[in-house]
């Protein structure tokens, strides 16, 4: 028996990380009762059962890598897993995974609910790998969102300045940032002595350290963070997070007046005004060189007809190394680099009908799956229950033992929380998954068209999405794709392509539509 003949070989993977992506997730032990189930009711030989309890939102996981070299080396041909996020959260895991699958080195893999094959179409797989990447993506969103929040309430959602405290295991006579009954008055004085004008900053700073002022950590309060203590607002009550200006809710150490005058006295001058400017793609691209952030910063050349000339330029802030070679870019440059990024990924509307045609009907099919698997679990449950409730009448009857009732009904709870908890992760599959891809499609129809005629907004908006790893490097913006996006460096160019030479009405002489050429080509990306 060969090797195409012979029965594939599984290994069943289950893993739980124990961080907050996978509070709704299925139990390892219940993951594995219930795929050695799917496995004997369809036939699939386990060679192997690996758990694993480490988050897969990074590549480094040591037994999911080790099932990977095994399989690579003809151990295994198959994966039974609960979902295929137990198998990535990540663009690179997730694209390991799809290209063994194409390549026919990784044959089969089953989850709870669908199978996945090297002939399937590979657009459902990258769409589930992208949920499963932007479900942790969501996480990080979700914990920024709760600090703006915090930020909009005035209260700094970060460690609170030297002279306050946070109120870290919320004491109900606490406000979320209060006074520290140590430092705050030594603080307050260093302000007044300075309003004084009785002695320079340095001579300050000498007078901090003899009046005890100490870190959070019990040492000598730092030189550098004591010059930056006194340009901070926070100290008039007001406090800048993320970009923005809030007014704190905490109790203030000197006014805004206090304030100012310390600045005055600082510069040495009164205030100049400055002139922000608005930039798209600041924040968002890295120096490739040093790490630094990229900025930027508008130009003026003047000629000698009069005539004046205004450029906006993207270059390293060298604020990590201060002698990085990045050369500057500018914005035309720039904008040009990621209009022919966004042409990679381009997909005609033809396509893009014909696809979300399609997805809306798998999840149609998988909607009914997902109310089959339900109500088999909730009958199971419902079982549970009644089964419990006639233990219970026995004992009362005095027909079994204490501990004969005992070891059945520790028996029976933790069955029916394994049904429980089954039928919770059921129901908890993400219903938004085919908005996310409509979405996700519209971006690869649409995104060039509204890049190129958008605001500043539009074109930040859209280039944040293209991934979150952007990289200038020797003038030129290197974009890692998020696993979500990644396909479509794939597709886009199969389909491009096919309607660069073919008009619809005459593929191989016949009278057909697009989307009946697409129907007999569905296997797109192999």
């Amino acid at each position: 028996m060969n090797k195409e003949t012979s029965p594939l070989r599984y290994f069943l993977y289950a893993r739980k990380s124990s961080e907050s992506e996978d509070k709704q997730v299925a139990s390892i032990s219940s993951q594995i009762d219930e795929l050695k189930k799917l496995a004997k009711e369809n036939n699939l030989k386990i060679i192997d059962v690996l758990t694993e309890e480490k988050s897969a939102k990074a590549p480094g996981r040591t037994v999911f890598n080790q099932m990977l070299q095994d399989i690579h080396e003809g151990k295994a041909e198959g994966i039974i897993c609960w979902k295929l996020d137990r198998l990535a959260r990540n663009p690179v895991d997730g694209g390991n995974i799809t290209w063994m699958l194409q390549q026919s080195v990784l044959r089969h893999i089953q989850t709870f609910q669908r199978g996945y094959h090297p002939t399937d179409n590979v657009i459902m797989m990258s769409v589930e790998f992208g949920m499963a990447n932007q479900f942790i993506l969501d996480l990080s969103l979700n914990t920024k969102r709760g600090q703006r929040s915090k930020a909009q309430n005035g209260w700094l959602p970060t460690k609170a300045p030297i002279g306050y405290l946070n109120n870290q295991y919320n004491m109900p006579d606490k406000a979320p940032i209060y006074k520290d009954p140590q430092r705050f008055d030594i603080v307050k004085r260093l302000w007044d002595i300075l309003l004084e004008k009785k002695c320079t900053l340095d001579e300050l700073f000498i007078i901090a350290n003899k009046m005890g002022l100490i870190s959070y950590t019990d040492k000598v309060y730092a030189h550098s963070s004591f010059h930056r203590l006194f340009r901070n607002p926070f100290y008039y009550g007001r406090f800048v997070w993320n970009g923005g200006t809030y007014d704190g809710k905490h109790e203030a150490m000197i006014t805004k007046t206090e304030f100012d005058i310390v600045q005055r006295i600082l510069d040495g001058r009164g205030f100049t005004k400055k002139v922000n400017h608005v930039f798209a793609f600041t924040g968002l691209i890295r120096c490739s060189e040093c790490g630094a952030s990229i900025t930027a910063e508008d130009k003026e050349k003047h000629q000698k007809n009069g005539n004046v000339h205004s450029y906006t330029y993207y270059r390293c802030t060298k604020r990590i190394k201060r002698d990085c070679s990045e050369k500057p870019i500018s914005s035309k440059e720039l904008e040009a680099q990621i209009f022919n990024v966004l042409g990679k990924i381009h997909i005609p509307p033809e396509f893009h009908q014909w696809v979300i045609k399609y997805l809306r009907e798998e999840h149609v099919k998988e909607i009914t799956d997902r109310i089959g698997i339900t109500d088999a679990q909730r009958k199971c449950l419902d079982n549970c229950a009644k089964r419990l409730d006639t233990l219970f009448n026995m004992r009362l009857n005095g027909e079994i033992t204490p501990e004969e009732f005992k070891v059945k009904n520790d028996k029976l709870i933790e069955e029916k929380r394994k049904y429980e908890e089954l039928l919770k992760d059921t129901s908890h599959r993400q219903e938004t998954w085919l908005d996310r891809a409509e979405k996700l499609f519209e971006f690869a129809k649409a995104a060039r068209q509204r890049f190129e005629n958008g605001t500043l907004d539009d074109k930040r908006e859209i280039l944040s999405t293209l991934g979150s790893n952007l990289l200038l490097t020797q003038r030129t913006l290197k974009v890692p794709f998020d696993n979500d996006l990644a396909m479509f460096l794939e597709v886009a160019p199969e389909v491009q392509a096919l309607h660069n030479r073919l008009e619809p009405l005459q593929v191989a002489g016949k009278s057909i539509t697009w989307e009946d050429y697409y129907n007999k080509n569905r296997k797109w990306g192999e």
